[in-house]
């Protein structure tokens, strides 16, 4: 243990959860073991508190870091707003240009608000989509966040979320009253929708879903969500602040032919920096007029000059054809590895958002055992892997021998019956789980 994972143990004692991102809690990937925290980072590599070196072969960001870390044509761009004042009582010209790029990218969409940060992004969406429709219920796909809107669905319900991406999660602090407000559907499950919307239709607003995440949409599965949207007058918003911007530049519902209201943004569009945008057609986003969504800090000027020259960044380089290439590689090279080793696991996604699971009685187990064993070969490892445009051919190569290795250990620990008793600390959790 180094003075990261020290760090982490002062971390938990005052602030609640360890971290202010579920998805960078240690324990979801190597408890007592992961470097918590970094002192630099630059391309695909990353520096610990102990000065030790990895290269990122996980989330670079949790997504967000499309380009690399500390790029530096999009920092100097930043630091140039910084130098001329990032926030004053006047408003970034930034936003316009960014606005205007954003609906050129999309011709469907005529108007754009901005925020911060893709959950808040999520919520206006909402809001706009409840007061263009004068409607209450949603229905969603997927994981969209962490506001009332979305946890309300487990108030009448406690499991209700446990298929959509992360389970545990407790409706504690959202108003019982919002209950039957919102109701998940799974992906490709076309009578499971219109049931709902059967029952529903004169008191929905929106349909929110994911273009695409872990696996393909069925023939005949996004006709039928765009059929039954345009039918009822309800909003179908498309969450691409995951997908976004790494099939194709722009949403990755262009490439599936899906014609959204609305569509939100944020992670990999500005390259690290908080930014995040809601987009649609003027009859939905006008009604953002007639409902109070104002905050001071969508009016810095940072966010739109990084988006800005991260979108010029991705165009000139042709980035997202890149990330699915290196993806193609990652995924091939699992499979392979598995294939030589014996080790069973299924590969699925889009190649920039490749991820694997172990079919295993322990996949908790060996994830773990995985994530430590990459650890010690210098890589940032888990059971997915965010291309970015940093991420070299050479770095893939070196990333799959370290896998082919690992994979290795694991069918052996897995022959021998052994796996928990090659782990150093706990299995790493899964879902959400208090901190005690």
């Amino acid at each position: 243990m180094g003075k990261s994972q020290e760090l982490y143990i002062q971390a938990k004692k005052i602030i609640p959860g360890g971290t202010q991102l579920l998805s960078k809690r240690p324990e979801q990937f190597l408890p007592d073991y992961w470097p918590a925290y970094y002192q630099k980072a630059k391309g695909c590599k990353v520096w610990d508190l102990d000065g030790r070196e990895y290269v990122d072969a996980s989330y670079m960001g949790i997504g967000a870091n499309i380009i690399g870390y500390a790029d530096d044509d999009i920092d100097n761009a930043v630091k140039k707003v910084i130098d001329a004042a990032n926030m004053t009582t006047l408003n970034p010209p930034e936003e316009v240009d960014l606005a205007k790029l954003l609906i050129n990218l999309h011709p469907w969409a005529e108007m754009v608000r901005f925020t911060r940060s893709g959950g808040e992004a999520m919520m206006v969406a909402i809001r706009i989509a409840r007061a263009a429709t004068g409607k209450d219920i949603v229905l969603f796909c997927g994981y969209h966040g962490w506001h009332d809107w979305y946890i309300a669905a487990n108030l009448s319900n406690d499991s209700a979320l446990d298929g959509q991406l992360l389970p545990g999660l407790k409706p504690a602090g959202v108003p019982r009253h919002l209950a039957d407000t919102s109701f998940p559907f799974g992906f490709n499950d076309k009578k499971q929708f219109q049931q709902l919307t059967t029952k529903y239709k004169n008191q929905i607003a929106a349909v929110v879903m994911e273009p695409i995440r872990n696996i393909d949409p069925e023939e005949g599965f996004w006709e039928c969500i765009q059929s039954e949207t345009a039918k009822h007058g309800i909003a179908l918003i498309i969450d691409e602040i995951t997908a976004g911007w790494r099939l194709n530049l722009g949403g990755a519902h262009l490439v599936y032919g899906i014609k959204p209201d609305i569509a939100v943004f944020a992670k990999g569009m500005s390259n690290g920096y908080p930014m995040a945008a809601v987009i649609g057609k003027k009859n939905f986003m006008d009604a953002a007029q007639d409902s109070f969504i104002s905050s001071t800090y969508w009016t810095e000027r940072i966010g739109p000059t990084a988006a800005l020259s991260t979108v010029q960044k991705m165009k000139l380089l042709n980035v997202q054809d890149h990330l699915i290439k290196m993806g193609k590689l990652i995924q091939d090279g699992w499979n392979e590895s598995a294939k030589k080793t014996g080790l069973s696991i299924r590969i699925g996604s889009i190649y920039p958002l490749s991820h694997f699971e172990f079919l295993h009685e322990q996949p908790l187990a060996l994830k773990t055992l995985f994530t430590q064993e990459m650890l010690d070969r210098g890589f940032l490892a888990t059971t997915s892997f965010y291309c970015s445009y940093a991420h070299t051919e050479e770095v893939i190569k070196q990333y799959l021998n370290a896998v082919e290795e690992t994979f290795l250990i694991l069918k052996q620990s897995i022959d021998q019956g052994n796996t928990s008793h090659l782990l150093r600390g706990a299995v790493c959790q899964s879902g959400f789980k208090r901190l005690n």
